[in-house]
């Protein structure tokens, strides 16, 4: 067995409602398509006992309906592994991992920036990648969001 097809059998093995989510996209290559109210624990087992203790980034995305994230991790030896959770757009909330992960803090930040979805648990700091004088409630990620000093197209 791979290393990318031991990880993905322990993963069903201690959640098996992840058969049918997680597959090895291509070498080094691991993905976990939704997981759902399990997040926390699917995150502790993968850092802790599958080794992933490396948070390499978190990418959000709004589709129009939902906003995605994805959490991408490493082990030393280059296997990734990226957790995909959804959150609905209305009162969009996920919490903090910089107590696992200090270095997340930089990437809530940036959701926080750039979507306006909250993180619970995440401290005071600055904001980031805007500008402090960004106007509040103005988000560029969104799927809705107008720059308020372009005319709507046809007009």
């Amino acid at each position: 067995m791979t290393r990318e097809e031991v990880a993905k059998a322990a993963l069903i093995k201690k959640f098996g409602f992840l058969e049918n989510l997680v597959r090895i996209q291509r070498e080094r290559r691991i993905f976990i398509d939704d997981a759902g109210q399990d997040f926390d624990r699917i995150l502790d087992f993968a850092s802790e006992d599958l080794g992933f203790s490396v948070l390499c980034a978190i990418t959000g995305s709004d589709d129009g309906k939902r906003y995605e994230f994805i959490y991408h991790m490493a082990r030393p030896k280059g296997d990734m592994l990226n957790i995909k959770i959804y959150t609905p757009r209305d009162g969009s909330r996920v919490k903090t991992i910089t107590d696992k992960f200090p270095g997340a803090e930089i990437f809530e930040r940036e959701l926080t920036d750039l979507l306006g979805v909250k993180i619970d648990g995440l401290g005071e700091g600055n904001r980031y990648p805007l500008s402090d004088d960004w106007p509040e409630g103005e988000y560029p990620l969104r799927k809705d969001w107008v720059k308020k000093d372009k005319k709507p197209e046809g007009k």
